[in-house]
């Protein structure tokens, strides 16, 4: 674990937090601890999800975080959602009981390129999969700067995105 001290010259907020790690575990752990912090929004881009999004504790979280408040919002972006209602059925009724609140997409073409999965949690905080073969990660806390980044990026996959998948009863 390498851990660093974000400066208030990088344009960063003076207690900006950044380590990297190695482990699916742990990055799986840390959304977990991350989703209660959440106030507002997560976005999340994958190649496809873990079995944990379909957990009824990490659904719970996720849940609780859509109820707080009418604004907050839950994005995924996915290169493969095919598998979506066999492996994730929690999570796709949680899209529906909550609608435009809990979007899923899937990439399009021009997005398939894209490797490195992470999850943003509201501004200021990530975790960063370097590659979705490997297991080498980052989590940035307080860290404008590296989450304004990611978002850029996400926005960028979700420009060549589908949309949002059909969640009613002829959709997945």
């Amino acid at each position: 674990m390498n851990e660093t001290a974000g400066n208030s010259g990088s344009g960063n907020l003076p207690n900006t937090m950044y380590r990297r790690f190695e482990g699916m575990r742990e990055y799986e752990a840390l959304i977990e601890e991350m989703i209660p912090q959440t106030q507002q929004v997560i976005r999340v881009f994958d190649r496809r999800l873990s079995r944990d999004w379909n957990r009824s504790e990490r659904i719970e979280l996720l849940r609780q975080l859509l109820r707080k408040a009418r604004e907050n919002r839950l994005y995924i972006i996915l290169h493969d959602c095919s598998k979506l209602a066999m492996e994730q059925p929690r999570l796709l009724e949680l899209a529906r009981q909550f609608g435009p609140a809990c979007v899923i997409r899937e990439t399009q073409k021009q997005a398939k390129k894209a490797y490195d999965p992470f999850v943003l949690f509201d501004g200021s905080h990530y975790l960063h999969r370097f590659h979705y073969d490997h297991l080498r990660a980052s989590q940035g806390l307080h860290d404008v700067v590296g989450n304004c980044q990611l978002l850029e990026r996400f926005e960028q996959i979700a420009e060549y995105s589908g949309p949002p998948i059909a969640l009613g009863a002829a959709g997945l």
